[in-house]
């Protein structure tokens, strides 16, 4: 390999999320995606404020004033959160290392970029429905093809407490349905997890697959109605929807900022106010460590 070409800032990139990122640490398509999007950002950082063109950069550029700068820019000219600028900073902290094993005359600049901190912020109490009001948020009218759809998406979504991302990407082929049926999840770095199913749910998934028995097993088990794989912006909408609804019956859920991730957690405080450990419901969720299940204890109490 040409030297002078590996240590160029594009060549330390490309290495980067090619053969490091796909094949030596197989990182999942989503936090490659993640990666690629705070590179993108960057760039126009720098092309934005310091006339310099992407082709241009070096690596000497990416220095702790620059980065500071642009950590800054992220909160304040795109509104960003604490939360999504740490998520940043720790995509170009994980290029730094890399590249501070392949160019070693860098080592001072990379060294003082990965002193820049996280920012530290302050965790909200989470938010969560009760059990009755999420129930009512569920009982979609079912006089329709998408009402019937959105009735089981919602009901799949408290049963499993499943990520947006997550219920989206159910195959027809991953929920088995029998004596003890259940559902499997493909959640964050390629972790999977099977959960079981409520009888109610087990039911209305056979009613659906029933109703819909073009859907094969490579299917997404909740498609659009030209069959293809919901959105994000689809569950969101689809949920805003079903909030409405149920406000006729609690109209206190028009004040409240109800979004798929509230689901989930009102799956958790469900579970731990049915007497569940805290362990359970981390692998319920498919968190890595039960230490996040406490801020349901704390909404709780």
């Amino acid at each position: 390999m040409n030297r002078q070409t590996s240590l160029t800032f594009a060549a330390l990139v490309q290495e980067f999320f090619g053969p490091y990122m796909l094949q030596q640490r197989a990182l999942s398509p989503r936090t490659v995606a993640s990666y690629r999007d705070t590179f993108v950002l960057l760039l126009n950082y720098a092309e934005a404020t310091r006339s310099l063109p992407a082709h241009g950069f070096k690596l000497a550029d990416l220095s702790a004033p620059f980065l500071a700068g642009f950590l800054d820019h992220l909160e304040v000219q795109r509104n960003n959160s604490v939360r999504s600028r740490n998520v940043r900073l720790a995509a170009v902290r994980s290029f730094l290392k890399f590249a501070a094993r392949r160019d070693p005359t860098n080592l001072a600049i990379i060294e003082q970029a990965l002193a820049v901190p996280m920012k530290r912020f302050d965790r909200q109490m989470v938010g969560f429905l009760p059990r009755e009001q999420m129930l009512a948020v569920i009982d979609v009218a079912t006089d329709t093809w998408v009402g019937q759809r959105d009735r089981l998406m919602l009901t799949l979504m408290f049963n499993t407490g499943a990520r947006v991302s997550e219920i989206i990407g159910v195959r027809v082929s991953d929920v088995v349905l029998g004596p003890i049926s259940s559902i499997r999840l493909h959640g964050k770095g390629r972790k999977q997890r099977t959960l079981p199913l409520w009888k109610n749910t087990a039911k209305a998934v056979r009613e659906w697959l029933q109703l819909n028995p073009q859907l094969r097993a490579d299917a997404p088990l909740l498609p659009t109605r030209d069959g293809r794989t919901m959105t994000r912006a689809n569950v969101t909408r689809r949920l805003a929807q079903a909030v409405d609804a149920a406000a006729a019956t609690y109209p206190e859920l028009k004040t409240m900022r109800i979004s798929p991730h509230v689901v989930r957690h009102s799956t958790a405080m469900s579970l731990l106010q049915s007497g569940s450990d805290p362990c359970e419901i981390a692998l319920w969720l498919g968190h890595e460590s039960p230490a996040p299940t406490h801020h349901y204890v704390d909404a709780d109490l």
